[in-house]
């Protein structure tokens, strides 16, 4: 059996899509999903609730994913352990191949590789991703964006999620670079933002919580995906992907400008979520 934990808030538009696509063609008693409700004031818990089995919902008043993760994890009882944002789409066979790569014994962390829809978006979303599905990040084994899986002996890597904004960072940076892989031929799909303002946020908060992290646990920056990015970047060679980076590059510079003058109030910050996606 493999454990799954999804916390949710407010996630009505697209928890019944994700469970959807998890079930579909599983086996009896091959799923375990945890669908951890944080402060949910619609109908995120009563959609979950609907599908029975394998999917059992536990719920706190607490608007947190944080909360969500611990809460979620506590309940899970199996492994490899998967943990999924709510509004990812990935099929039992790309968590099956998830699993037996991670039952092999040999990596500690696991991930599909990232595809993003952009078929909604903008012109300039577009040319954003188009860059930024380019750098290192989004090489084999780096984990995160929505989907990552651990070991039972991954798992002892840390006692819980601590309060913070980039969970998936945290995670990652537990595991040396041999420690992670990706399957070969696996997928799970993000539905990217609508707008260029709508992006800027979701990368606003993505940085302020590299910032947040390595401010709390310096002592994880050695595994971090940050050290690796490239000194010269692939696209300088090549003049039709210009129009596309100088987005990339505004972008960054926003989100950077914007993440700086929010981390001396972090304290207080109210997660800026993405809700154009989820339409």
């Amino acid at each position: 059996m493999i454990s799954i934990v999804i916390p949710a808030h407010n996630e009505e538009a697209v928890i019944g899509r994700c469970l959807t696509s998890l079930i579909s063609g599983s086996k009896p008693g091959e799923l375990e999903i945890i669908v951890a409700c944080n402060g949910c004031t619609d109908r995120t818990a009563e959609i979950a609730h609907a599908f029975g089995e394998p999917v059992r919902v536990v719920e706190t008043q607490q608007a947190s994913k944080i909360a969500a993760l611990n809460l979620g994890d506590c309940a899970a009882t199996q492994f490899p352990r998967c943990f999924v944002d709510a509004d990812v789409e990935l099929t039992i066979e790309a968590v099956r191949q998830v699993a037996n790569l991670l039952l092999e014994g040999n990596q500690l962390a696991a991930a599909p590789a990232m595809v993003v829809d952009v078929s909604h978006s903008s012109w300039c979303v577009k040319a954003f991703y188009s860059i930024w599905l380019k750098q290192p990040y989004h090489r084999p084994g780096m984990l995160g964006g929505g989907f990552y899986a651990v070991s039972e002996a991954g798992r002892a890597r840390f006692t819980k999620f601590p309060d913070i904004i980039a969970d998936d960072e945290f995670v990652r940076s537990h595991f040396e670079e041999h420690e992670r892989a990706t399957p070969e031929n696996c997928t799970f799909t993000i539905h990217a933002p609508r707008t260029v303002a709508d992006l800027i946020r979701v990368k606003t908060r993505s940085r302020l919580g590299l910032y947040q992290l390595r401010s709390r646990f310096p002592e994880l920056k050695e595994n971090s995906y940050v050290k690796n990015q490239a000194s010269v970047p692939r696209w300088i060679s090549t003049p039709r992907l210009w129009p596309s980076a100088v987005v990339y590059l505004i972008v960054n510079l926003a989100s950077k400008v914007r993440a700086k003058t929010q981390l001396s109030g972090i304290d207080a910050y109210q997660w800026e979520r993405d809700n154009s996606s989820r339409q």
